[in-house]
């Protein structure tokens, strides 16, 4: 197995440092940073696997950060925040996390919580069974789910490891509406609670990217039941 390298963020030394000590004993690589800034700094001289990312930060904060490592980046990011409310959690989905915990928070299952961002986000660039190529086309789009890649008449499209995952899903079963607890458990793989808005911002987030590019709403809801792409 590849080790993977992860970047913790966070002005709380104490919890770097234990979050940290947890990642080593589970066979990470890990390096931290203690501001905004640093952590971008960090991203220009090593490169990384996944970043865990506190909000509440001085120089820059952690939605800031985000918002400049998606610009050219689609590694799993998993947001901190000492705040509970649903808005901030939507805020920090919104900018480009893939996943958000609110402190304080069980250690066992923040290392639950990356190893499936992780499985997630790297299954798709293991070698493929030479009998399916994993190859999506829906008009103009191409979906390479072995290169786990996006494009657009040869232009590159951006996308998380999550917002790939679920237009993989959604473009694989043209005509068939999926419920967002239905694109949870087969996305995400864990349990999904009725109040759970994770779904929707990312569908969010992946709708306006697709139809930047192509001019057109891909992603069909379908109110009261969930979403859906036309074969």
């Amino acid at each position: 197995m590849i080790n993977r390298r992860i970047l913790i963020v966070d002005d709380d030394r104490e919890i770097a440092e234990l979050i940290g000590i947890y990642l080593k004993n589970e066979g990470f690589e890990t390096d931290k940073a203690y501001d905004g800034q640093e952590a971008l700094e960090r991203f220009e001289q090593n490169e990384y696997h996944l970043v865990v990312l506190d909000i509440m930060m001085p120089k820059m904060d952690g939605l800031e950060v985000c918002r400049r490592l998606r610009r050219d980046r689609t590694l799993p990011i998993l947001m901190l925040s000492a705040k509970a409310e649903d808005m901030d959690k939507i805020m920090g989905l919104m900018t480009g996390a893939d996943d958000y915990m609110v402190k304080p928070f069980n250690p066992m299952e923040l290392i639950t919580r990356i190893k499936s961002l992780l499985r997630r986000s790297y299954q798709y660039n293991q070698a493929a069974s030479p009998n399916l190529d994993g190859v999506l086309v829906i008009g103009a789009l191409k979906i390479d789910k072995r290169m786990h890649t996006v494009e657009v008449e040869d232009r590159l499209l951006h996308l998380t490891s999550t917002e790939f995952g679920i237009l993989y899903l959604l473009a694989s079963h043209p005509g068939q509406v999926f419920s967002a607890e239905d694109i949870f458990q087969q996305v995400w793989r864990e349990k999904y609670f009725e109040s759970n808005n994770t779904v929707m911002v990312h569908i969010s987030k992946l709708r306006d990217k697709l139809e930047h590019e192509l001019g057109d709403k891909l992603i069909t809801t379908v109110w009261g039941v969930g979403y859906k792409i036309e074969g």
